[in-house]
């Protein structure tokens, strides 16, 4: 079968729902149950070559999300793997926080999630993990581009062994807690008036569990799953999605508020005035306890993450290691450079401790053993970590990139610190960065500066350079 020139429904080529971090596309008619049988095959040959063992030798696990797609594509994933012998864990519905912990606790070879993470209801999706054979303790990620690699080489259907597989229900709740729990001493944390809104997403499920073994009250915010996700946007970064728990935070006199996104891997504070918290800013609450635990210990972050991380982690003893975007990037750069954990401004946390894998879950967590043993607001405790002013992410659509992140190049020549992910320019008084978007025809700007109108005046500049 030759895939390479194969389309979807839209008539788009197939290839274009097979990213750089995983795979997504509108149900039914970029991503359907044919394509996930597709997708099913390939992972099955990336795993069988990746441990050396025939197909029939696998243990996978399997779970899903609360979208429309989800239960019909991850039911002909699992059809795929039982054909060929495959022994399937099928986690039912879950956070990906909850997947990603199942396949490093339990020690499967791999396996993969029906989710669409954060876009909109009418997407379907995978993600796709295995251990890492390389690292203790470590799963990694399979993306989207790697698997269509496989893909377009496969004459299909594959001609492995046709034997009976097996599929178990597995309920991996109460694990998962007992995990999320040793990462922080309840005994520290207060009884915090917290807003919790999952947005009738995934996490649903495991709040009312963690918050039984927290000391904490938790005013729920749309914790009913709902594949519509009728109350806000899935992505918590999108224009207004925060409003309702800003609203309710301060109604309820709350002393603060967590959002997640859709599958829960990204976590978001709101302060107790209602004021929206990056996640640059987060990872420093959450590494100030884990160097307390870690003296010395790596701290990745993102190159887009305010200078204040790097320099706060240095000054309470810890060593920040600096990556490109992106959650693959920054599980690399923890296990080769010996992070303890990593953070991105979107909302991603990573932790040596949960199989180098994302865990909003243990962030929350974190957040609130940080939060409490200071004492003090958490607005008050911010005021201390926001050393600069820093820019919200300006997207700007291109005909060009290449000739864009020229003209940057060209201007700013004797200032460029580096071009390992777009081009960052250090300043006096500022820096920037360039990149462009790994799917859509967008440069992504961010500017830091050392005060708001410095910030403006330098954002200014930059799009002046681009658009001229």
């Amino acid at each position: 079968m030759n895939i390479n020139q194969s389309q979807s429904k839209t008539g788009q080529p197939l290839a274009e729902i097979f990213k750089s971090y995983d795979i997504r596309g509108i149900y039914p008619q970029q991503l359907n149950q044919e394509t996930a049988k597709l997708v099913a095959q390939a992972f099955l040959k990336i795993m069988t070559q990746k441990f050396n063992k025939p197909i029939k030798e696998l243990k996978l696990a399997v779970g899903r999300d609360i979208r429309e797609a989800s239960e019909p594509l991850i039911k002909s994933v699992i059809n795929i793997f039982l054909e060929y012998g495959v022994k399937v864990d099928d986690l039912g519905l879950i956070s990906i926080n909850d997947f990603y912990f199942a396949v490093g606790y339990y020690k499967y070879n791999g396996g993969i999630m029906a989710t669409a993470s954060h876009n909109p209801p009418e997407y379907g999706g995978f993600k796709m993990v295995k251990m890492n054979q390389d690292f203790p303790d470590s799963i990694e990620f399979i993306s989207g581009k790697v698997l269509y690699e496989e893909l377009i080489k496969l004459d299909l259907p594959l001609e492995d062994e046709k034997i009976k597989g097996r599929i178990e229900k597995k309920d991996i709740f109460q694990d998962h807690l007992n995990h999320i729990l040793s990462f922080v001493e309840v005994n520290k944390i207060k009884p915090l008036k917290v807003v919790v809104d999952t947005g009738n997403g995934m996490a649903g499920l495991l709040m009312p569990k963690l918050f039984e073994k927290l000391p904490c009250q938790l005013i729920s915010l749309f914790p009913e799953l709902d594949n519509k996700f009728a109350n806000r946007h899935p992505n918590p970064l999108t224009e207004g999605a925060s409003e309702k728990a800003s609203q309710k935070i301060l109604k309820e006199k709350a002393d603060l508020g967590i959002m997640f996104d859709a599958d829960g891997d990204r976590m978001f504070l709101i302060d107790e005035q209602g004021h929206f918290i990056t996640g640059d800013i987060t990872l420093l609450l959450m590494a100030k306890v884990m160097l307390e635990k870690n003296p010395g210990a790596g701290i990745v972050y993102n190159l887009i993450c305010s200078h204040a991380v790097p320099e706060l982690v240095s000054k309470w003893g810890g060593r920040p290691i600096r990556s490109e975007v992106g959650y693959l990037n920054l599980a690399n750069h923890m296990r080769n450079e010996g992070g303890v954990m990593s953070g991105e401004v979107s909302g991603h946390f990573a932790f040596k401790k949960n199989y180098y894998a994302d865990n909003g879950f243990i962030a929350l967590a974190l957040s609130l053993q940080t939060i409490s043993e200071d004492g003090r607001k958490l607005s008050e405790i911010i005021k201390d970590y926001s050393l600069y002013a820093r820019g919200d992410e300006i997207n700007i659509k291109v005909d060009d990139i290449s000739s864009k992140l020229e003209k940057i190049r060209s201007h700013y020549q004797k200032n460029i610190k580096d071009e390992i992910d777009g081009i960052t320019a250090e300043f006096e008084d500022y820096w920037f960065n360039v990149r462009p978007s790994n799917t859509e025809p967008l440069l992504r700007i961010t500017v830091e500066a050392k005060n708001q109108k410095e910030l403006k005046k330098r954002q200014e500049e930059v799009l002046k350079v681009i658009n001229n």
